[in-house]
């Protein structure tokens, strides 16, 4: 069994450009084809070449100017980064209190969280491995040691199977 490759559209431009190139040069011996039983000139072949080819490139150039966009899009952003975040951060403070205030510009307000104790990080850690254990949980370095058991092996000659 053979794998077809993909071919660049590089590749693909190319080919159909060396297919104009032999139908151009040969185009007196070779007057029409006949394909899906109809005929067909070869000008009209060299002309859907031609398009095949044009419609490629004009792909390929609008690629390159949605990059470019994409480009400064990016350039733009981290640009103005530091000031946006700094809006940001002072709006969280002038409006600490309002909650509406804050949604109006899109924002949440700021979680208060309490740093945990010695002793409920001590419980929090003794949770995690009970459910860990519980839940038969593995890394992926105690995955690899895990291995599957046969019990039976049902061969071909098995009359149960036929």
């Amino acid at each position: 069994m053979s794998t077809k490759q993909k071919l660049s559209h590089i590749h693909l431009q190319a080919a159909d450009q060396s297919l104009i190139d032999g139908l151009t040069k040969h185009e007196q011996t070779l007057s029409s084809f006949v394909v899906g039983s109809a005929s067909t000139k070869t000008s009209d072949i060299i002309t859907a070449l031609q398009a095949r080819i044009t419609a490629a490139n004009a792909a390929q150039s609008t690629r390159a100017t949605w990059q470019a966009a994409v480009k400064a899009s990016a350039n733009e952003r981290a640009s103005t980064h530091t000031l946006v975040s700094g809006v940001r951060q002072t709006l969280l403070v002038i409006f600490a209190g309002s909650i509406d205030t804050l949604a109006d510009f899109g924002l949440k307000p700021r979680k208060d969280r309490t740093p945990l104790t010695p002793e409920q990080q001590v419980t929090a850690a003794a949770k995690a491995k009970a459910t860990r254990a519980a839940r038969h949980t593995m890394g992926s370095k105690q995955k690899k040691s895990v291995k599957g058991t046969v019990t039976t092996i049902v061969g071909a000659g098995d009359p149960e199977r036929l």
